[in-house]
């Protein structure tokens, strides 16, 4: 099989934002009506193919400024996507409306770490028996993402000040403020001070697998451009799909918070697509860049970012999680820091990880 040639732009990644604007440009001319079934469902493609188109262009992108900026440039791209979906529901006033931040970095977290994880070592593993990564870059991600998630998502069950499973307004402030702080540590560690500690020690990729080609300028710029275009066709997508989303879980008879899962599905399955690949070709490595950079993102971009918002529209928004569901973060925290504490993996790792995801999404359709 050839190697992707990156100097030219597939259709699909410019006609997908193309008619996704188009849509919204009719909409909002009031040309199409908003409400009608077909035109929910041709949203909904056009925002799954969005969020695909702008993953792509993110990843012709990082193949520009290389490893690990790529990772990161991926995963700030997924926590804009992510956000502007919550944001979408926050603003719509539906029932459950506060706790959708909640929900989505919980489910995020437990996606990336369990399902993207577990499938990235079972099917490498299937492929190549063992596979290797940094113990340095991993474990310090880990920590990153353990730190994060206790303070957004188990905290604040804790405090006084409010009643709930909330912060008050500065406890929210100061708890934003850190978690993008701490973000942005960990990026300045990845990106300059422990760049090795995030690289793959060894090109170890199938004879078979041509490397992959650096793209030029011009086809760098034009994925910019197609990726501002993508992003913003996904927040006004959003928008015009959270209500009937809102309304056809409830239809479903799932609970209100299965709106998190269905968020963080849609913007994690490009990325976990590729971090997927990464495995079946032996660079683990960056799929655990992949992975734990994409959930460090969710909880250091996205919680500030709703936090602001909150704040903007005198909003509440609930951020502990049930005891349920701190019992599966403590368990999936636990089993990753014994599988990233090695440098070393196996498929039952693997398997451990992805039984621990099937319990989460147990418990989210049928608490």
């Amino acid at each position: 099989m050839s190697a992707p040639n990156h100097d030219s732009i597939p259709a699909w990644t410019w006609v997908a934002p193309v008619l996704a604007s188009g849509l919204l440009a009719l909409k909002l001319a009031h040309v199409v009506p908003s409400d009608s079934a077909p035109i929910l469902i041709l949203a909904s493609v056009l925002l799954g193919a969005a969020v695909f188109a702008a993953v792509h262009h993110a990843e012709v992108l990082a193949l520009r400024i290389g490893e690990p900026f790529g990772s990161i440039l991926l995963a700030v791209a997924v926590t804009v996507i992510e956000v502007a979906l919550i944001v979408s529901i926050m603003l719509s006033g539906a029932e459950g409306s506060d706790f959708v931040a909640r929900d989505t970095v919980f489910a995020a977290v437990m996606i990336v770490l369990n399902c993207v994880v577990g499938l990235c070592l079972v099917l490498g593993a299937g492929k190549h028996f063992e596979q290797t990564f940094q113990l340095q870059g991993a474990s310090s991600a880990l920590a990153v993402l353990g730190t994060l998630a206790t303070l957004a998502m188990i905290l604040p069950n804790f405090t006084e000040t409010t009643v709930g499973p909330s912060y008050s307004i500065l406890q929210l402030e100061v708890i934003g403020l850190e978690a993008l702080l701490l973000w942005g540590v960990f990026v300045f560690v990845q990106t300059i001070k422990h760049r090795d500690y995030f690289l793959d020690t060894k090109v170890a990729v199938d004879s078979a697998e041509a490397p992959h080609g650096i793209p030029g300028v011009r086809t760098a710029l034009l994925s910019l451009v197609l990726l501002l275009i993508s992003l913003a066709a996904v927040v006004l997508l959003a928008k015009v799909l959270s209500y009937p989303v809102d309304a056809g879980i409830a239809a479903a008879g799932l609970p209100k918070s299965f709106v998190g899962v269905v968020i963080a599905v849609i913007v994690l399955l490009p990325e976990g697509l590729a971090a997927t690949k990464s495995a079946l070709v032996n660079r683990l490595q960056n799929s655990i860049n992949l992975a734990l950079g994409s959930a460090i993102a969710s909880i250091g971009l996205t919680i500030p970012t709703v936090a602001v918002v909150s704040l903007a529209l005198d909003r509440r928004i609930a951020l502990g999680i049930s005891p349920i569901d701190i019992t599966l973060l403590v368990l999936t925290l636990y089993i990753s820091a014994l599988t990233l504490g090695t440098g070393r993996t196996t498929v039952l790792q693997g398997a451990v990880h992805l039984v621990i995801f099937a319990a989460f999404l147990l418990v989210s359709a049928v608490p």
